[in-house]
């Protein structure tokens, strides 16, 4: 396992035959995803985390688009991040995580695309730097990105969108909502309040609770911390050496 992020000039860690590799960046929520995924199956793995704004050379032979999260097994690689999700629920199929009904599994694949809104919308606020203009539009995306899952948490009437149990669509919009109350730091008196969203402030508490997200999970703290080095142009990989690594 590689805690420090590898830069420019280093070389790849030897690869252990059998064992599944994932190039991860310890802040990236896509990357999250897949090691959510890795958790929450019991996989046995190893993490190389990457400075991916000093990628090593050597990088784009395991990510040809030299982005974070990819896999490796048996010098086979594998990249992107909701690929990597499908390609591990059906590889390690206990426990399952996407609906066993094709409708339901082609609804939470809609959902997914949905929240698309969120994510880019929270990209605007965190580098909006102050300007209220752009504060105000992203919050209005983030908004109407969210009222789909509050009212399609509270139509399914369950503790998850899976059931339950987190299924795939709780795991994957975890790591934006996970960021949200950074969002919400940012925002100020733009922030969203949480009478607006009672169904989904009540996932996220019961998302906190679950191993998988326990295993991966940073504090609002943290992230807003990571977030400003990265703000200013020189992104502090590597703060939480000093702190345990759930990874």
């Amino acid at each position: 396992m590689s805690l420090k992020h590898l830069t420019t000039g280093s070389t790849c860690p030897p690869a252990v035959a059998g064992l599944l590799r994932c190039y991860n960046m310890r802040f990236c929520p896509f990357a999250q995803r897949a090691c959510i995924i890795l958790a929450a199956k019991n996989v046995k793995h190893e993490i190389v985390n990457i400075n991916l704004k000093k990628k090593p050379e050597w990088f784009f032979e395991k990510s040809p688009l030299g982005k974070v999260p990819s896999i490796e097994l048996d010098g086979q690689i594998m990249s992107e991040s909701l690929v990597i999700c499908d390609y591990l629920d059906e590889v390690y199929p206990d426990p399952p995580l996407h609906p066993a009904d094709p409708w339901r599994k082609g609804q939470d694949r809609m959902f997914l695309e949905i929240f698309g809104k969120v994510t880019g919308a929270m990209y605007k606020v965190y580098f909006s730097r102050g300007d209220q203009d752009i504060l105000s539009k992203g919050f209005t995306d983030i908004q109407a990105g969210l009222d789909p899952f509050e009212a399609e948490l509270t139509k399914r009437n369950t503790k998850f969108f899976g059931g339950d149990k987190p299924g795939m669509l709780d795991y994957m919009i975890w790591p934006w909502m996970e960021r949200l109350p950074v969002a919400q730091k940012f925002g100020g008196e733009r922030a969203l309040p949480e009478n607006c969203y009672p169904k989904l402030f009540s996932w996220m508490e019961d998302m906190k609770q679950d191993p998988a997200v326990k295993a991966t999970y940073l504090s609002p703290e943290t992230h807003y911390k990571y977030l400003l080095t990265s703000i200013s142009g020189s992104p502090d990989y590597d703060m939480q050496l000093t702190m345990p690594c759930h990874l």
